[in-house]
C-alpha cells in the first residue's frame, strides 16, 4: 500500500462498530494496517474483532455507551495501553427515535443527543487530552485524525427527526470546534453525512444498484472514505464536511451571507425593519430557507429520505 494511505503502526477507536457503518469503518482502517479499539453496546464487538484477527489485524473490544461520559477515558485508555498510541477515532454510535416535534417526548429527545452529541463529545474530549499532553511532550504536532458521524439531516431539517436533524447539527459545530481547538496540536478533524444500508437506516433507503460490484449503499463505501481521510493523505484537510455514499464524495461549502439589511441612521426601529426585511420576502420560493436543499440533485440513488 502507498506509504501515504498505510496505518501501519496507528491505532484507532471506531464506536458504535459491532455493526452497520462502524463495522465496515473498523474493517477498513483495520485493513490500512490500523490497530482498532472495537466499541459497540454488546457482544457484536467481539464478533468484529474475531473479523479483523482472523484478516490478519489486530483489534480488542470495549464494550459500553458512549453516552457515559467516562467511556471516552476508557476507549482512549484502551488503545494506548494495548497498542501504544491513540492516532485516529471515529465517531459514529447512534440511535434513532424518529418522531414529529408534536410527537416528541423527552425521552425521545435525550436518547437521541445523549448518544450522538453528547458521545462525539465524550470520546472527542477524552482524545483531545490525549492529544494535547502528547504533542507538549513531543514539543511539536502529533499525528490525530478525528472523523466525526453528521448526517444530510442536518441540511434538511428533517421534519420526522427534529432530535436527531439537531444532534446532528451540533456534531458538525462540535467538529468545527475540534478543528479549532485542536489543530496546533497537529489534529484534524472532519465530519462525514453518509447514506449506507444499515440496520438503524433500512426503513429509509430502498434496494440501490451496484456500480463497482456494491450495492450504492452499501456501508462499505462510506468505509473507505473514512480510511482515506484517517490516512497521512488526508493531512491538509479538516474543518470540512462531506456527503459520502454510492460513487460520490461531495465537499460541502460554508454558508453565506444572503442579504445585509442596514439601518439608515444606525439604529433600526421596527417599523424600518419591515419596510426593509418584508418586501424582500414577497414571494420568495417556499423552499428557499437556510435548509441545503440543492443537495437533493446528488441523489441518483433514488432514496427519498436522508436519515443516514
Amino acid at each position: 500500500m502507498n506509504a501515504d494511505l498505510s496505518l501501519a503502526g496507528r491505532t484507532a477507536v471506531v464506536t458504535g462498530a459491532g455493526a452497520g457503518l462502524g463495522r465496515a469503518e473498523a474493517l477498513a482502517l483495520a485493513a490500512q494496517g490500523a490497530n482498532v479499539v472495537v466499541n459497540d453496546m454488546g457482544p457484536a464487538a467481539e464478533g468484529v474483532v474475531a473479523e479483523i484477527k482472523t484478516a490478519g489485524g489486530q483489534a480488542i473490544a470495549v464494550t459500553g455507551d458512549v453516552s457515559d461520559w467516562s467511556l471516552g477515558e476508557q476507549l482512549v485508555s484502551a488503545a494506548v495501553d494495548s497498542f501504544g498510541s491513540l492516532d485516529i477515532v471515529v465517531n459514529n454510535a447512534g440511535v434513532l427515535r424518529d418522531k414529529m416535534l408534536f410527537n416528541l417526548n423527552e425521552s425521545d429527545w435525550d436518547d437521541v443527543i445523549k448518544v450522538h452529541l453528547k458521545g462525539h463529545a465524550a470520546v472527542s474530549r477524552a482524545a483531545a487530552v490525549y492529544w494535547r499532553s502528547a504533542s507538549k511532550a513531543a514539543g511539536g504536532p502529533v499525528y490525530g485524525r478525528v472523523i466525526n458521524t453528521a448526517s444530510e439531516a442536518f441540511l434538511f431539517g428533517s421534519a420526522g427527526q427534529p432530535n436527531y436533524s439537531a444532534a446532528k447539527a451540533g456534531i458538525v459545530a462540535l467538529t468545527l470546534s475540534t478543528h479549532q481547538g485542536l489543530a496546533r496540536y497537529g489534529v484534524k478533524a472532519n465530519a462525514i453525512c453518509p447514506r449506507a444500508r444499515t440496520a438503524m437506516t433500512a426503513e429509509s433507503f430502498a434496494e440501490g444498484t451496484a456500480p463497482g460490484g456494491l450495492d450504492s449503499m452499501a456501508p462499505e463505501r462510506v468505509g473507505t472514505f473514512v480510511g482515506y481521510l484517517a490516512s497521512p493523505s488526508a493531512e491538509g484537510i479538516s474543518g470540512q464536511v462531506f456527503i459520502v455514499y454510492g460513487d460520490m464524495v461531495a465537499l460541502m461549502a460554508a454558508p453565506v451571507v444572503e442579504q445585509k439589511f442596514t439601518a439608515a441612521e444606525g439604529v433600526f426601529s421596527v417599523e424600518e425593519i419591515s419596510s426593509q426585511i418584508t418586501p424582500y420576502f414577497e414571494g420568495r420560493d417556499p423552499y428557499q430557507t437556510y435548509a441545503a436543499y440543492s443537495v437533493a440533485s446528488l441523489d441518483t440513488t433514488g432514496t427519498t429520505k436522508f436519515g443516514g
